[in-house]
């Protein structure tokens, strides 16, 4: 999900980044002269085009503005959208997808089924530089196109007539038509892409989408506006006229403008509860807590000198405190990660005993021998660089991060902050020691938790970490067809990374929200999701 603010990606729910409030545009009009929601959203999005998104800034407008072959409602089943129907091969290796007619682009053209192939085919391409590749590994041929290895001709998409969309897998893939929901499966118009290279730099006629919604304006750094869109096939049954979204940075800030009608949801994927305003809102009986398959989780640059020692990782990560941390800092119901993948996946339901929390003893026996190895004499000479993209929240987390460190081991901490855009960039590049990062499931499975780190390049490893048992298990994984053995492949492969610790879990998180009562149908799903087609402003009568 990427990397939220991914998946996500990868804020978080109860932890996204805000900036000051601006004023609207002329275009944004009052909810009661027709359907308008109002929103706001914690940072820029870094970007609009579906095949380079990684995070949830991002996918919050793409998921609404382009709609992939399939979508999935807010129980998790597995919904027709630009597909109306598709049939699967009894080996689970070929889908073959029949596009809907009356399926039109933003600019009138019919959306058809070369469109898809194209974009999936432009994610592989080595030259588009995705970092989210690697979620469509699925296709049979589309890791060795993606590694320069292979031809583009070899994967395995194929557009047999305008109406009809070829796919073949290069192992069954029980989630595959999960898959087909995310954004980086979403098709793009070709002659656009082809012909612009900025196409997805703005709003305006060049942003050709297919979905309910198009993006009519962006002020950058200021708002963004969704409108209805005419050319969708189920426009008729679309209420929101408008979706008004302010960028705010400061969460304290977005809290005061919900508190005073002016925005009417706080929640992923959008703003977030500050944590300063959960107690209120609790009190109130006004705050709404969901699962939510994602992590909070604190990623470790293991070709940093200092990171590169597993026993100063282990020591780092065995010497924090989790509960104190979601009882007396997030407060939401989070529950303490002391593993890699949340229990709202299916086989991780249960704790599987990597570690204690808050094992201090322990910890200072990993970092007595990390100092040695290191050549150091005593904690203090070690200072760790914890870096987060600007929030309160984040930077309360830190803090607590870095006190337990001081007070535990000795070891000092310091803490920087750069803006989202930014901070992805600098992860990306691996210019930092610890950096934290939340991340949402792309779909409900363990394996969205682990197949980014199956290689160093994988695009949201973000640690250059790589270990060849965890690379083995996870492709063993891959091709296991029986439920049970994959979830224990899977279960090791989540073992493995823990005896090394590339990153530190710190908490499961909750999706927080709160709401005004004539927003209807909002809700989000386990991954974090809201589909603004089902959204409704009542009339209050």
């Amino acid at each position: 999900m990427k990397k939220f603010l991914k998946k996500v990606v990868i804020l978080g729910a109860a932890l996204l980044a805000f900036g000051p409030v601006t004023s609207l545009s002329t275009a944004m009009v009052s909810a009661q002269e027709e359907q308008v929601l109002n929103l706001a959203i914690g940072s820029e999005p870094p970007t609009i085009d579906p095949a380079l998104a990684t995070d949830s800034t991002s996918g919050a407008i793409i998921k609404n503005v382009f709609e992939g072959l399939t979508a999935m409602d807010n129980e998790g089943e597995i919904l027709p959208a630009a597909a109306e129907s598709w049939e699967v091969s009894e080996d689970g290796l070929t889908y073959t997808f029949k596009l809907r007619e009356g399926n039109t682009w933003s600019n009138g053209d019919p959306v058809k089924a070369s469109d898809f192939e194209y974009a999936w085919k432009r994610v592989l391409n080595p030259e588009t530089a995705s970092q989210y590749a690697s979620i469509l590994y699925v296709l049979e041929g589309a890791e060795a196109y993606n590694a320069g290895e292979g031809e583009a001709d070899a994967v395995g998409v194929t557009a047999v007539d305008d109406s009809t969309l070829e796919v073949k897998l290069a192992n069954p893939t029980s989630y595959f038509l999960e898959l087909t929901a995310f954004y980086t499966y979403m098709p793009v118009h070709q002659a656009t892409v082809e012909a612009d290279a900025d196409w997805a730099l703005d709003a305006g006629d060049a942003y050709v989408t297919n979905g309910p919604f198009s993006l009519s304006e962006w002020a950058h750094s200021s708002h963004y506006v969704l409108v209805k869109s005419d050319s969708y096939w189920d426009t008729e049954n679309v209420s929101l006229d408008t979706v008004n979204v302010q960028i705010i940075e400061a969460e304290s800030t977005a809290n005061a403008e919900f508190q005073a009608g002016g925005i009417d949801y706080l929640g992923a994927p959008y703003s977030t509860v500050s944590l300063d305003a959960i107690d209120l809102y609790r009190a109130n009986d006004e705050l709404n807590v969901a699962p939510y398959a994602a992590i909070y989780w604190y990623k470790l640059n293991t070709t940093d000198e200092v990171m590169s020692n597993v026993n100063i990782r282990k020591a780092l990560a065995l010497a924090v405190d989790r509960q104190a941390l979601v009882d007396n800092v997030t407060k939401g119901g989070q529950l303490p990660a002391l593993g890699l993948v949340p229990p709202t996946s299916a086989g991780f339901e249960e704790d599987r005993g990597y570690m204690a929390d808050a094992d201090y003893e322990l910890a200072k026996e990993y970092l007595a021998a990390g100092l040695e190895e290191l050549g150091l004499a005593d904690p203090s000479e070690l200072t760790i660089n914890i870096s987060i993209n600007t929030s309160e929240a984040h930077s309360t987390i830190a803090q607590f991060i870095q006190e337990g460190w001081a007070q535990n081991l000795g070891i000092n901490a310091a803490i920087d902050n750069t803006e989202w855009q930014v901070y992805l960039e600098r992860l990306n590049v691996l210019d930092f020691q610890a950096a934290r990062m939340g991340w949402i499931a792309d779909f409900n499975d363990a394996s969205s938790f682990l197949d980014m780190y199956r290689t160093a390049d994988s695009g949201n490893n973000d640690t250059g970490w790589e270990n060849e048992e965890f690379k083995s298990l996870i492709d063993e994984a891959a091709a296991e067809q029986d439920v049970d053995a994959r979830t224990d492949l899977l279960v090791q492969a989540e073992a493995v990374m823990m005896e090394d610790m590339p990153v530190i879990p710190l908490y499961y998180y909750t999706n927080l929200f709160v709401i005004h009562d004539h927003v209807e149908n909002m809700a989000p799903d386990a991954l974090g999701n809201i589909n603004l087609k089902d959204v409704s402003i009542s009339s209050g009568e």
